[in-house]
């Protein structure tokens, strides 16, 4: 019993505190109960749209879907994407995936851009823009319609090249290029 309570006379009472512990990722357990440790669900039928899956599987990028966050592995080349379900509107995955595949167009193997800037620095923004507007401009290529977010994510951007007046068109021209790039892998032209 503590002091306080015992000078009050009262019978002491339980504290609730948030306590933090290390957890270790689902596939690095044994023996959890089934309903924890069940397999990501499949894709449902028709969340993609068969113009992007067929430009995904042509451009032969190891595309992997699963996990909370999208992003291109440069040191490992692959791009990682949340499942469709995870997007509260369907076009809004193939807007990401192309933006990830975007950045997968530049490694050096393939038009060898500079994507070695850290985040927040010139260089990783200008990546971003490169990447963006290529999922733009390959959405709108695809008849996939583009959301606004396109333009609000590039504005976010160009507001850390404000000082360069000629990076808008510098990354629109890299971002032309990596579009074709991606273009380029379907055999047939998509009627839209």
């Amino acid at each position: 019993m503590s002091a306080n309570a015992r000078a009050a006379r009262e019978e002491p009472q339980a504290i609730p505190f948030l306590k933090r512990f290390t957890v270790f990722n689902v596939a690095q357990c044994e023996d959890l109960p089934e309903d924890i440790a069940a397999a990501a669900p499949p894709v449902e039928e028709n969340l993609i749209l068969p113009q992007a899956e067929t430009l995904i599987r042509a451009s032969g990028a190891d595309l992997r879907i699963g996990g909370n966050r999208a992003y291109y592995d440069v040191r490992n080349d692959y791009v990682r994407v949340p499942p469709p379900q995870a997007y509260f509107e369907a076009v809004n995955w193939h807007r990401t995936a192309l933006h990830e595949l975007g950045h997968w167009s530049g490694a050096v193997s393939r038009l060898a851009r500079d994507m070695s800037g850290s985040f927040g620095s010139k260089k990783y923004a200008f990546e971003e823009l490169i990447a963006e507007m290529t999922a733009a401009f390959t959405c709108a290529s695809l008849g996939i319609v583009p959301t606004v977010r396109h333009a609000d994510y590039i504005g976010s951007w160009q507001e850390v090249l404000r000082e360069d007046n000629r990076a808008i068109v510098r990354a629109a021209s890299a971002a032309s290029k990596a579009s074709e790039y991606l273009l380029a892998f379907l055999s047939t032209p998509i009627q839209i």
